[in-house]
């Protein structure tokens, strides 16, 4: 019997008969659009009919190319861990690097009759197949790790709030893929640690020797700064097995810094730091805000009419609430929100929202959990104060707390704050540590492009839709 797990051969291959059958469909689809649907009304057919032999000679030459494709993009993984928001636009782009391919071949071999129309009708019927045929498998996947198949055998090293919030995350979540063996250390957690109900394997020194009876497949990393050297003997220790490393940092300079290397003339220089937008990245950015903004106004008045009125007749007080917010470059400007609380909810002083707040309105409430409260920031964003997506707005009350507590807080300040965000995306809203929500924060300001708004804005709606993680 093998001492490796085979669970990684089962959803590559089903991805791959999923996209072949996807794309032959796409393939036979353009044809009856273009030769026998209502569109032929439309767009006169002038050189007859092409035999359906030659769209299924094209489909067995060209499937393969746009494979070779996909694969070139890593896109058959056995755990992808993304939502089809991500995948969809790496889809198109690829999917349109096939296209090209497919258009230059076709213009040197003339044998095969695909007009320009043809080739428009396929570009946008395999986006429609191949979108369909991945989010079958993603359920299909989602609904194998729910029952315990194809789940990947993983090992924690470390007994930091790291390695606790790796274990919750993984037990937790099966949709994931993962199965927790247990967790190495030199002593075994406390009982007021959430490891202690993680199966203690032994002192790190152990794993190598375990890595084959156990069947262990990948070891999660989780040491503090000060047991690097741990690391470096484990993985001399590992030498010539098979297992995987990931290394999860403690330090949030490290899960938020990209370091690049930039050469000037022969002379190569450590680039820390960079400008995370450039004056044409900033004019995009503004300009794809105000577009939405004006969508979003369009759409929205109707409700935010009735969420006005309802304010008005259930509790005293005025309908919007002024807020002094800490946005790009460290200024303050006022945030406009539906009231949802009592006039007198913050006598006492600035207070955080959590789950088990009571100072919340009847109306309120339902405004919270559906996000509604939010919609009058489209104002903000208009007048260009936020933008639609960024990191939160702070008060100053907190800001003076967390920029000498949590390294790096302020680089949050060096974009647009956003009416939705990164961290948001990823149920980091209300009473949740301000530590985890600054690193994808950050990720969010080093890695911003208009493809990563578009992203969390349809993970935004679709979390709006489900009243995930909102209060």
């Amino acid at each position: 019997m093998s001492s490796q797990r085979r669970n990684d051969l089962l959803i590559p291959l089903l991805t791959i008969v999923f996209d072949v059958i996807a794309f032959e469909a796409a393939f036979l689809l353009s044809y009856w659009l273009r030769f026998f649907s209502p569109l032929t009304q439309y767009f006169e057919i002038t050189l007859g009919i092409p035999p359906i032999e030659t769209y299924l000679t094209a489909s067995a030459i060209f499937i393969p190319v746009f494979l070779l494709v996909f694969r070139s993009r890593r896109l058959y993984g056995s755990r992808r861990h993304t939502y089809l928001s991500d995948e969809f636009f790496v889809l198109v782009r690829l999917i349109t690097i096939g296209m090209m391919i497919m258009m230059s071949a076709t213009f040197f071999y003339r044998e095969f009759s695909f007009s320009r129309g043809v080739f428009i009708l396929l570009w946008l019927s395999s986006i429609l197949t191949v979108t369909a045929g991945r989010f079958i498998i993603l359920e299909l996947e989602q609904w194998l790790y729910r029952r315990g198949k194809e789940l990947k055998s993983i090992v924690i090293v470390g007994k930091n709030s790291t390695a606790e919030h790796i274990f919750l995350l993984f037990t937790k979540n099966l949709s994931l893929g993962y199965e927790v063996l247990g967790y190495y250390t030199d002593e075994p957690a406390d009982q007021s640690s959430s490891l202690h109900q993680c199966r203690y394997l032994g002192t790190i020194t152990k794993l190598s020797d375990d890595i084959m009876p156990l069947r262990i497949q990948s070891a999660l990393v989780a040491l503090s700064h000060n047991e690097q050297e741990k690391l470096i003997d484990l993985l001399r220790n590992t030498e010539g097995k098979n297992i995987e490393f990931m290394m999860v940092p403690d330090m949030i300079e490290l899960m938020t810094s990209r370091i690049r290397i930039q050469e000037i003339e022969g002379i190569p220089f450590l680039k820390l730091k960079d400008i995370p937008m450039t004056t044409w990245n900033r004019i995009t950015k503004r300009t794809f805000d105000v577009v939405i903004t004006l969508i979003a106004l369009i759409i929205t008045l109707p409700i935010m009419i009735i969420a006005a009125i309802a304010i008005k007749l259930t509790s005293p007080g005025p309908i919007f609430y002024l807020q002094e917010r800490v946005g790009l470059d460290g200024l303050s400007f006022p945030l406009i929100k539906f009231r949802s609380m009592r006039v007198d909810a913050e006598t006492t002083g600035p207070v955080r929202n959590k789950k088990t707040d009571n100072r919340a309105t009847s109306i309120g409430k339902i405004l919270r959990r559906t996000s509604i409260d939010e919609l009058p920031q489209l104002l903000n964003v208009l007048s260009g104060q936020m933008s639609i997506v960024g990191p939160r707005p702070e008060r100053p009350f907190f800001v003076e707390q967390f920029k000498n507590n949590v390294p790096k807080y302020l680089e949050r300040h060096r974009v647009k704050t956003g009416m939705t965000g990164w961290a948001q995306v990823n149920g980091l809203r209300g009473d949740v540590p301000i530590e985890e929500r600054t690193k994808f924060d950050i990720y969010y300001v080093e890695n911003w492009s208009l493809v990563f708004d578009i992203k969390i804005i349809l993970k935004t709606i679709r979390a709006v839709v489900f009243a995930k993680d909102a209060y």
